[in-house]
């Protein structure tokens, strides 16, 4: 059985992905922080379908609680982590002189070293194994940037760049890491949005609608499957036609 560790998986993408992942027969390491009851209530629906997983508390950001976390799925398991998903992430939406210092350092520990840290434990077992498959999640702003979202677009770029050049390096150990930058889901990531901003955006899109969480589970299934083992160091940004 294939281990998958998701960080953030409690909501949106993330319980998506854990579902679609332990409905493909993947033992499935949940990852949460702060949403405890629906990681809870994600963890029971997996049971009820038949599938594996267990439920483990950690801040990314704190690379001591993401060592226990990595050693806790393995103990679980029996095995390392086969598939890293780095989802978790946090969203700052305000002008860029308004935005304090305290909460884009915040941002950038979650968004950008906590996937730093996830990343450093799963390749400790996957150079060992000789296989194993990274998947970051970034942000069609990540490519674009967004207006009133520079900091989660520098973060979200800086996922890129960390994905490119990991992949390079790793490639020789049969790892492969790849960067899905998703265009505009219906998350609690995008519930702020008024009804105007939401009609803008959908002006924008070509095929006229938001993006739904299991577009990007989808994807994230294939990069993790045998189908994908050529490709590595790829931005594919599921985004509706937006940007082309």
């Amino acid at each position: 059985m294939k281990t998958v560790l998701i960080t953030g998986a409690s909501r949106g993408i993330g319980r998506e992905t854990a579902l679609l992942f332990a409905r493909s027969g993947y033992g499935v390491a949940i990852n949460y922080n702060s949403s405890v009851d629906s990681a809870k209530e994600l963890l029971r629906q997996i049971k009820d379908i038949g599938g594996n997983a267990v439920l483990i508390k950690a801040d990314v950001s704190d690379s001591a609680q993401v060592e226990n976390m990595f050693n806790s799925a393995h103990q679980y398991f029996g095995k390392g982590i086969d598939v890293l998903i780095n989802n978790a992430a946090i969203a700052l939406y305000g002008l860029f002189t308004d935005i304090a210092e305290i909460e884009y350092k915040r941002l950038f520990d979650i968004n950008l070293f906590g996937m730093f840290n996830c990343a450093k434990q799963a390749l400790s077992f996957m150079i060992s194994n000789k296989s194993g498959s990274i998947i970051n999640i970034s942000s069609i702003w990540g490519i674009t940037g967004a207006s009133c979202e520079v900091h989660y677009s520098a973060s979200k770029a800086a996922v890129i760049g960390f994905t490119k050049a990991l992949a390079k390096e790793v490639a020789p150990s049969g790892i492969t890491v790849n960067c899905i930058a998703p265009g505009v889901i219906a998350t609690d990531m995008t519930a702020h949005l008024s009804g105007e901003e939401k009609q803008e955006l959908l002006r924008q899109i070509p095929l006229g609608r938001f993006g739904g969480a299991n577009d990007i589970s989808s994807l994230a299934l294939f990069l993790a499957g045998d189908n994908a083992k050529y490709i590595t160091g790829q931005v594919i940004s599921p985004n509706g036609g937006m940007v082309i």
